[in-house]
């Protein structure tokens, strides 16, 4: 920048910069470049970031040392934050209305609003962040929107599992699953080339039933070569009890449907 620019006006720049990117490392340098400012200048800004990150619960400012260090934003969900979201959802999830023929509970509205879907992916992320997590899995297309908010929160790409195999996807690896929902085979697709082996894979899901559609992608990162580091699921159902995954976190369970009431729990 050819103006310099104040204190105030670079720690804004800064907050700007790191929240826009969670979970990536920026070096001192890139910040030195940005604001033709000395080293010594950016650490006693960095400073004052971390504290006022850190006093107002915005999420976690973490200095990491060595030749190849730097400075990352890590996004951190308080108690307080993460229960007034998932109230939130569970309170528009009650509404009678959303109950589709089947005794099916409509939420794209819900999956899709990105106030919503930053938060929920921000908690996933969080959760998940000590586990070097190189992608996120999920299928199409309701799971997508969350998906993707986490693999931001977690600075990392995302991959969508298809439920057809289409050319331009390339070489694909296919598994077959039961449908929690309709009990019918599915094949899902992914392409060879979208997960390298031997990486850490995050399985994010909107809603779960019974679990095939989650074991279906645990089967696919395994025939990638690569391993299932979490599994995270918005919403799932109380039936049935046993899943066919044991090893998930659940924010939400839908406990009952009926033409009465919606019955949605949210979990600790």
């Amino acid at each position: 920048m050819d103006n310099k620019l104040k204190r105030n006006e670079r720690i804004g720049a800064i907050v700007k910069v790191l929240c826009d990117r969670p979970n990536r490392i920026f070096t001192l340098g890139h910040f030195t470049e940005m604001f033709n400012a000395a080293k010594s200048t950016i650490s006693e800004d960095l400073v004052i970031v971390k504290k006022i990150m850190e006093t107002m619960s915005f999420g976690r400012v973490e200095t990491i040392a060595g030749a190849a260090g730097g400075v990352k934003y890590i996004p951190v969900v308080v108690p307080e934050r993460r229960a007034k979201v998932l109230n939130q959802i569970a309170d528009r999830m009650r509404d009678p209305k959303r109950i589709i023929p089947g005794g099916f509970l409509y939420i794209g509205d819900l999956l899709y609003d990105p106030y919503f879907m930053k938060d929920i992916g921000e908690i996933f992320a969080e959760m998940f962040s000590y586990r070097g997590i190189d992608y996120v899995l999920t299928v199409e297309t309701k799971g997508i929107p969350l998906a993707m908010m986490t693999a931001n929160g977690l600075n990392c790409p995302l991959v969508v599992a298809r439920n057809e195999n289409r050319v331009t996807e390339g070489a694909t690896i296919s598994i077959n699953y039961v449908s929690g929902s309709t009990g019918q085979i599915q094949t899902m697709y992914v392409s060879k080339n979208a997960i390298k082996p031997g990486s850490k894979v995050l399985i994010i899901d909107d809603f779960m039933r019974a679990g095939g559609t989650v074991l279906g992608l645990i089967d696919l990162v395994h025939e990638l070569g690569s391993t299932v580091e979490g599994v995270g699921v918005l919403l799932e159902t109380s039936e049935p009890a046993v899943k066919m995954v044991s090893d998930y976190t659940a924010l939400m369970t839908l406990e009952r449907v009926s033409r009465e009431e919606i019955v949605v729990s949210i979990k600790e």
